[in-house]
């Protein structure tokens, strides 16, 4: 093994070590919200709508069914961003399109795949009855 190529790979491990051991961030602490609204995007016609959905219920959004396990939204700052566990299936088949958590400051990271709707978490919200 050449002395480039030692060099190389020292360096790859040292990196690596290196990542391993850096302490992992904070994390920041979450309240639990009562419900969510989501907003549901028919991508062929432009046609968008928001619904409220309680934390373990169900609700349809364009043909789809969207059930809420769960609402997070960060302590300090509850407008913030919020943290949304979503199950969406077709209702005909129970095909699941969607399961996992959804974040809405990055609607991207963790999206539902499908060709012509999309569904996205706004926001939690925090009691019954809280304004949309």
């Amino acid at each position: 093994m050449s002395a480039l190529a030692l060099l190389r790979r020292l360096a790859l491990w040292g990196g690596t070590a290196l990542a391993m051991a850096a302490p992992v961030a904070a994390q920041v602490p979450a309240e639990a919200g009562v419900s969510a609204v989501l907003r549901g995007l028919d991508k062929v016609n432009g046609h968008h709508t928001d619904i409220d959905v309680q934390v373990g219920g169900s609700a349809e959004i364009y043909g789809l069914i969207v059930t809420l396990t769960e609402c997070r939204y960060p302590a300090a700052n509850p407008t913030g961003d919020a943290y949304a566990y979503l199950t969406i299936r077709d209702p005909l088949n129970g095909e699941v399109f969607f399961d996992g958590w959804m974040i809405a400051s990055s609607p991207a990271l963790s999206a539902l795949d499908h060709a012509r709707y999309d569904v996205w978490v706004i926001r939690c919200k925090s009691s019954v009855g809280e304004g949309s």
